[in-house]
């Protein structure tokens, strides 16, 4: 890899279906170009989608930090607290607390009142009501779906828009034979003078908690606020929210949706803050990637294996899977993009990359060559390249009962993560297209998301939603112009935050950070709430600097938080909701 290309490695509803139609190859054709060209022509509202993030990219603007007024001293009184050792024991004691509580959810698991497993949550809420008294007395408190937990602060100014922060109750389970590679054990909660230690101390409990200890302390503070506060806390994000987050999103349409937007903001999980180019940047994640899971399946008659034909449906499925990796989808960088624009606010910000490669950067706003070249560089991270192509990953395959008897069905499930510049739709036609010519071969029936393509023998192949929850990308948050005060406001929350914490002058700029748009390349349980408010930002300002060995714990062993960015995530919460409180802008 040249020298360049490592300065500049940056970490950073389907269209309705068709009636029932049988063709013949040639019409297949036909009708994959005809899918091609109409994608081109179907107006999908990108332009517009990132129309005001054109202008912040081109030059990363940014403000203040942002420090309250009218509750300047009841935040001066809590930043006493957190300098403290004795409130430091008890904030870590909260979230070990909350760690020590398995709260662990399965894919597949059917309704809360099917399953047992769910009752893992009645516990973790007792922890809860015991552990914060002033939040189950001063605030309302609904259990959405039995175990969703919908919060409400009530302000004393109706007029104005209510907030809302969200987090999940539930944890990813711990492989039983892993239990042994931790090292401390998974549900210990253990601390060793510097981290927590456990399952859901990084993700999310450290969230949920952190929002929890802010408002009970600022209640402890005698503080009663102008705008209301509402917090929903799923228990299946894990799972993509199918009974939580999707019961809390109705839930709160009915109560607060009488107006569109009805929220001012919203934070929920998301970005932190690292060290890239020398420079401190925080990354609010202002979108999110589409998501789709393919179900392929194969169909043969059986048969005894004595007598095998010249290919399985194992066979089959394989070389389709084999097609699959051999055409990833098209890798290309949009300029009307998020990962763009943190590339933009990189080169604009970045006090020590190299000066060669800022210039390749800000050319590429207007060189099509330079915009390749820069693609070809960032995409050498798979990270990066993750975030700005549509993906796929073949993660689930199954086939065969018996070694004497031939399979009469074999399939797999691909997960396509649909990069913000494309669709549900579009990555529909393309997988259609790319097995077309393989069914042929196989002189298999061909149905894909429900259109009859081609008639063969007896065998089959068949393209389906495997879940029925395909996701489109999310719509973008207002990042720049009329309509981003929101994102204002959490920028300069994020600068007083960060600032206060370090003791820092906020008159100068020696070691103040940098805040610019960002996206993950996974989900939240924000999907379920897009039309809530066009303010929704991923982001509980997670310090990420010296901790990248924490990092990988995040899904798999040795998950763990520092107690230092839980007091930084508790001093965040408060400070962004005294901001909300007085501002009347958003």
């Amino acid at each position: 890899m040249s020298k360049e290309k490592q300065d500049l490695l940056l970490l950073a509803p389907p269209a309705p279906r068709t009636s029932q139609r049988t063709f013949n190859l040639k019409s297949l054709f036909l009708f994959l170009l005809l899918s091609a060209i109409t994608l081109r022509c179907v107006p999908l509202n990108l332009a517009a989608r990132y129309d005001h993030e054109t202008t912040f990219a081109s030059s990363c603007p940014q403000v203040d930090a942002l420090v309250p007024q009218r509750g300047a001293d009841v935040l001066a009184n809590i930043s006493d607290l957190l300098a403290t050792s004795t409130f430091k024991t008890k904030a870590v004691s909260w979230l070990a607390g909350a760690v020590q509580i398995p709260t662990e959810v399965f894919d597949g698991m059917p309704a809360v009142e099917e399953d047992e497993r769910w009752e893992v949550f009645a516990p973790f809420h007792d922890y809860l009501s015991d552990a914060f008294p002033l939040v189950h007395t001063m605030l309302d408190l609904t259990k959405v779906n039995t175990y969703g937990l919908l919060y409400e602060w009530k302000g004393s100014d109706k007029s104005l828009k209510p907030i809302l922060l969200a987090a999940h109750q539930d944890v990813v389970p711990v492989e039983p034979e892993t239990e042994d590679q931790w090292t401390h054990p998974p549900f210990s909660g253990h601390y060793d003078g510097e981290y927590i230690w456990g399952r859901g101390s990084s993700d999310d409990k450290s969230g949920l908690i952190g929002i929890m200890i802010a408002i009970e302390t600022l209640l402890e503070q005698g503080f009663a606020p102008t705008r209301t506060v509402v917090l929903a806390y799923g228990f299946d994000e894990e799972a993509s929210g199918l009974q939580g987050a999707s019961a809390l999103g109705a839930a709160m349409r009915d109560r607060y949706g009488e107006d569109d937007d009805p929220f001012a903001f919203i934070v929920d999980e998301g970005g932190g803050f690292t060290d890239r180019y020398g420079t401190v940047f925080a990354t609010p994640g202002v979108a999110e990637k589409g998501y789709l899971d393919v179900h392929l399946e194969v169909t043969s008659p059986g048969g005894h294996s004595s007598v095998p034909p010249a290919h399985t449906t194992i066979g089959m499925l394989s070389r389709i899977v084999v097609e699959y990796e051999d055409n990833p989808y098209k890798v290309e960088l949009s300029r009307d993009s998020i990962p763009y624009a943190l590339v933009q606010c990189h080169a604009a910000h970045g006090a020590t990359m190299p000066k060669k490669l800022k210039h390749l950067v800000r050319r590429s706003r207007r060189s099509n060559e330079a915009l390749n070249k820069l693609r070809d560089v960032l995409i050498e991270d798979n990270q990066f390249k993750s975030l700005i192509s549509t993906t796929q990953a073949v993660d689930i395959v199954h086939g065969g009962v018996k070694s004497n008897a031939l399979p009469e069905q074999a399939y797999a499930l691909v997960n396509h993560r649909i990069a913000t510049t494309s669709s549900v739709h579009e990555t529909m036609v393309h997988d259609t297209a790319l097995l077309a010519k393989l069914a042929a071969q196989y002189n298999l029936s061909y149905t894909a998301f429900g259109d009859t393509l081609l008639r063969g023998g007896s065998r089959t192949l068949t393209l389906k939603d495997a879940y029925g929850r395909s996701l489109e990308p999310a719509p973008v948050s207002p990042i720049a112009g009329k309509g981003s005060e929101a994102y204002q406001l959490l920028s300069g929350t994020i600068k007083a935050t960060h600032a206060a914490h370090r003791g820092l002058d906020l008159a100068s700029k020696a070691g103040q950070i940098t805040v610019v748009p960002g996206m993950k390349t996974g989900n939240t349980d924000t999907r379920y709430y897009w039309d809530l408010s066009r303010n929704i930002f991923r982001y509980n300002h997670k310090n990420t600097i010296g901790s990248g060995e924490r990092l990988p714990g995040v899904h798999t062993v040795n998950e763990a938080v520092s107690a230092d960015s839980l007091l930084e995530m508790i001093r965040f919460f408060t400070t962004l909701i005294l901001n909300a409180d007085e501002s009347r802008h958003i």
